[in-house]
């Protein structure tokens, strides 16, 4: 459709710079000649003339955006970004489109789901290609684009508006948006080096300590190790994950105003924050106590040790493990899916429906309660000493409607397919709130490898419905959307 001409064009613009971020590893692949480079090197050529096709095609296609404009080109970056991303495992690896394209999805949406086996033994480019498409994954493409875009006489607040979970969708932490990106990616980019060095201070090598940075700050989990966390066997190394691990799992909009302000002030300033720490902190110590009472650990010391890194992973929509705790307890398990729906801070890499969320919805519940037993009186629901306006608590309450009828129906539809109810149910949640390993078959000691084709598609889509906020791909999904 020629009236979505400079959404295509755009699109191209981004498909160059995403073709930038390929040469990386095709310098490594070149400098290590570890087998990948003809690989990367059409992988990169195919991705640069693709976008140069539509930035030449529509090169005449400048129009300020609209609303419309952004929805549209957030829904294409992430599921055209993926096809092209997806090249290398096709080209070296020799695997499926479906595969590769899950596999590209996963580490654009900092999901961490993977089909791969045999990591250990990867091209090291191929390995630092699956991590630093998590890294630019995790804060999110648009908000870098959106720092650019302005240069190239686009406006960019459209596209910000349609990626950016929460209050960081109306709050303005700088007068100008590109600003705003710039500050964000700059906070992100300085936790990234600091992550690094932390890994490297606790005895990983600088490649792996690359590759782990990439997909813990991003709340991503893919490893460069099939064992995981559980390769390095140190608790120094999970220490330093586990504090990186909840550092990204707070908004980074928070972040931002403790590092510009110089005051930690912020954070207690910062509701979700608060009960993302605090929800934490009890879930470790029920958890650690009962796996221990149950006998899955003999020591109450080493079940402290692996609750605490694994609730927190799974928690924060990591999917980092270091023991299999799809063994412990059903309860154990299901608390820790539980937490990945809605623990993590809006304006965080993690997924789920997030804390903001979480906590309105409690609220509105409570007060429809006491409206219940006192019709006439007059309750506000509250979060951070701030009133909540009535319109966005109906756009939670009907997220949160969409985001079960997501689950329970994608759900459904696996466990037609001849899927076990745990599989089924586990695969989907992780899915959707971008978490990587389920239970059951899909379960943290396995891969999402035994799936068909078309339930490998639906967790594609729980995927993609998970990291577009749900309502922005089923907005374009619409007819509405469509008509003129």
């Amino acid at each position: 459709m020629t009236r979505f001409a400079p959404v295509y064009r755009v699109l191209g613009i981004i498909l160059m710079f995403f073709a930038a971020t390929i040469a990386v590893p095709m310098i490594v692949s070149h400098l290590s000649q570890d087998g990948a480079t003809t690989a990367f090197d059409e992988a990169l050529l195919l991705t640069l003339l693709g976008g140069a096709f539509l930035a030449y095609r529509y090169r005449y296609e400048k129009r300020n955006f609209t609303v419309r404009d952004g929805f549209l080109l957030v829904v294409l970056v992430w599921t055209v970004l993926p096809a092209f991303a997806a090249l290398p495992f096709m080209l070296h690896l020799g695997m499926s489109h479906t595969d590769a394209y899950f596999e590209a999805v996963s580490g654009l949406t900092a999901t961490g789901a993977t089909v791969m086996s045999g990591l250990d033994g990867l091209p090291v480019s191929i390995n630092l290609w699956r991590h630093l498409m998590m890294w630019f994954g995790g804060m999110g493409l648009i908000v870098l684009a959106v720092a650019i875009l302005p240069m190239l006489g686009i406006g960019g607040r459209q596209m910000l508006k349609a990626e950016i979970p929460g209050p960081m969708k109306d709050a303005k932490l700088t007068p100008r948006i590109a600003e705003t990106a710039k500050g964000l990616w700059l906070v992100y980019i300085g936790i990234t080096v600091a992550c690094i060095l932390a890994y490297r201070w606790a005895g990983m090598s600088w490649f792996d300590a690359v590759c782990h940075t990439f997909s813990t700050v991003s709340l991503g989990g893919f490893s460069t190790h099939d064992a995981s966390f559980a390769y390095f066997n140190s608790t120094t190394v999970e220490w330093v994950c586990v504090v990186f691990m909840l550092f990204s799992g707070i908004n980074y909009a928070t972040h931002f105003v403790a590092f510009s302000g110089r005051s930690l002030r912020s954070y207690l300033r910062d509701a979700e924050a608060v009960w993302f720490v605090g929800v934490l902190v009890v879930s470790i110590f029920v958890i650690s106590n009962y796996i221990w009472k149950e006998g899955a650990f003999a020591d109450i010391n080493e079940a402290f040790r692996h609750t605490v890194f694994n609730v927190i992973s799974v928690a924060t929509t990591t999917g980092y493990s270091t023991v299999d705790y799809g063994q412990w307890p059903m309860f154990a398990a299901l608390w820790m899916l539980f937490l990945c729906s809605f623990s993590t801070s809006a304006g965080s890499t993690g997924g789920g429906i997030k804390m903001m969320r979480a906590l309105l919805l409690y609220k509105q519940v409570y007060r429809e309660l006491v409206r219940a037993m006192h019709p006439a009186v007059v309750f506000h629901v509250r979060l951070g000493g701030q009133q909540a306006p009535q319109s966005v608590l109906f756009a939670v309450l009907a997220f949160g409607f969409v985001y079960m009828v997501s689950i329970v129906s994608l759900t459904l539809i696996m466990a037609f397919t001849g899927l076990d109810i745990v599989t089924a149910f586990s695969a989907v949640v992780a899915s959707i709130n971008n978490t990587g390993p389920g239970l059951g078959l899909v379960g943290p000691a396995s891969t999402f490898a035994p799936l068909e084709d078309f339930q490998t598609w639906l967790c594609i889509f729980a995927m993609l419905l998970g990291r577009l906020e749900i309502f922005t791909l089923l907005v374009v999904l619409t007819p509405a959307f469509w008509r003129q």
